[in-house]
């Protein structure tokens, strides 16, 4: 029998950290100018690919489907937009999704804030979304540099992580703006469940598709509006292949 869980609005978090108000120092840097930690993170990446390459293949058994797709992106750089249904899997499983690129993820500020490995996740790839419009600017520039160093920005539209749930959230606009501003290849990835003959847990299919065909025509906010409308569609499409909920949500009445 799924556990059920219920939630009162889409807004919400089913997984918090003790530092959930964590807030970016005024003076943050999302692409360090230090030799020495641009270094560590030359250093780690191929870490964390071995190391999600042998989850992937000997503990989760996680596959990945139509991942050639992200070779029409060629020698540009992308964004990706993915679900949000695991904790700690959709962090890690794109670096293998997008892999030779680096992939950078785009996320919220509390994750820094995780005791022990929160100060570390920048090494990693991670690209905390600013507290006030007087970091902004800075934020986008580091999007801007990593698109233009042929890497691959990893979105979240839904925002918040709700494990192991088999639908799509409603998204906000305003995670679709930087493709339009930056003008570069857009891709989808749906994360689905099906009932595993040897675990509790589900086996874990990642669908890929793209890229989103923008139409020229549109103005500003068209173009956005598509974009949304189009990521939607994908992601509700795929998330219909999902058959197994090893969690259930419901609203509360």
């Amino acid at each position: 029998m799924s556990e059920i869980r219920y939630y009162s609005s889409f807004e919400q978090d089913f997984s918090e950290s003790k530092q959930q108000n964590y807030k970016l120092p005024k003076d943050y840097e999302w692409i360090s100018r230090r030799p020495f930690l641009r270094l560590l993170e030359i250093i780690l990446y191929p870490i964390i690919v071995i190391y999600v390459f042998c989850y992937q293949k000997f503990y989760a058994h996680i596959k990945i489907v139509n991942r050639n797709a992200l070779k029409a992106a060629g020698r540009q750089g992308y964004f990706l937009y993915s679900s949000h249904t695991q904790v700690f899997g959709d962090v890690i499983n794109h670096f293998i999704t997008t892999f030779p690129k680096r992939p950078y993820l785009i996320c919220s500020p509390a994750n820094l804030g995780i005791v022990a490995v929160g100060k570390y996740l920048p090494l990693a790839g991670a690209l905390p979304i600013p507290d006030n419009i007087h970091q902004l600017q800075k934020f986008n520039d580091a999007i801007r540099t990593r698109i233009s160093q042929k890497k691959a920005v990893i979105t979240y539209p839904e925002a918040h992580v709700w494990p192991w749930y088999t639908s799509i959230r409603p998204m906000k606009s305003a995670a679709f703006h930087f493709p339009i501003t930056i003008e570069a290849p857009v891709f989808v990835a749906t994360t689905t469940y099906q009932k595993s003959r040897f675990r509790k847990k589900p086996k874990i299919t990642i669908y890929i598709d793209g890229p989103v065909k923008i139409p020229n025509n549109l103005s500003r906010k068209e173009k956005i509006r598509f974009l949304q409308n189009s990521v939607e569609s994908i992601m509700k499409k795929r998330a219909k292949l999902s058959t197994y909920e090893y969690i259930k949500y419901l609203p509360k009445e």
